[in-house]
């Protein structure tokens, strides 16, 4: 029997201007949550000039020695287009590793290809230049106040019986209770400063950067969705 579990980010944006746009998933499904190596924190992506730069971090809490799983596939899915709506010319980068956590990712089903060892901070270029890998332990990048969301749902949820609603259903908040709740945002809930829930943490990053041309074949506009996929017997 085999089992396969999909985590599944995604984003769109056009490489034909500076572009930055990510993705974020921090609450998942049981089975996923089951398989940390399986697991998406974020996506991001952005242009570095003419080339494209992929990010996926995965294994939320990371220890230092957590690992990429050899029964994975790590990717990110593209579909290119002349405009949003259009993108239909697909291409996937896929990354593999084996048990040593040495990397392989192909381009395309016929484009470039690059494989060995990404751990170092210089990462691992392909033979054309056209590829360039990053795989290894990271700080968690994504900010969430965590403290300060939960102090302003609770003061929300205290206010919620006492709201009145227009005809659209729309609930009616004076301007006291409306700063109060963004001001909470911004605090830690109890006066202070407001702190990121995952300063703390690490992740494990899979970067991937490309020539813009590998993945723009259809037109400057690219939708982007990264996955990973774990087939194993049972």
């Amino acid at each position: 029997m085999r089992r396969t579990i999909l985590a599944l980010s995604t984003l769109a944006l056009s490489l034909g201007a500076p572009t930055a746009a990510l993705a974020a998933d921090h609450l998942d499904a049981p089975a996923t949550v089951a398989d940390p190596t399986a697991d998406i924190n974020d996506v991001y992506v952005w242009q570095n000039g003419a080339k494209t730069v992929f990010v996926m971090t995965v294994f939320p809490a990371a220890s230092a020695d957590a690992k990429f799983s050899d029964a994975v596939q790590y990717v990110f899915h593209t579909a290119s287009g002349a405009s949003y709506g259009a993108a239909s010319n697909k291409t996937d980068i896929i990354c593999t590793f084996d048990a040593a956590q040495m990397v392989t990712c192909w381009v395309g089903a016929d484009g470039d290809y690059v494989t060995g060892d990404a751990s170092g901070a210089a990462g691992l270029t392909s033979t054309s230049g056209k590829t360039k890998v990053f795989a290894g332990l990271r700080d968690d990048p994504f900010f969430f106040n965590l403290a300060g969301f939960q102090a302003a749902v609770a003061a929300v949820v205290n206010v919620a019986g006492g709201l009145t609603f227009d005809a659209a259903k729309c609930p009616t908040v004076s301007a006291e209770v409306s700063a109060a709740v963004v001001g909470l945002l911004g605090s830690d809930g109890e006066g202070g400063a407001g702190m990121d829930f995952f300063a703390p943490l690490n992740t494990l990053a899979l970067v991937v950067e490309v020539d813009k041309s590998l993945v723009t074949a259809g037109g400057p506009v690219v939708a982007v969705w990264g996955a990973t996929r774990t087939t194993a017997s049972n």
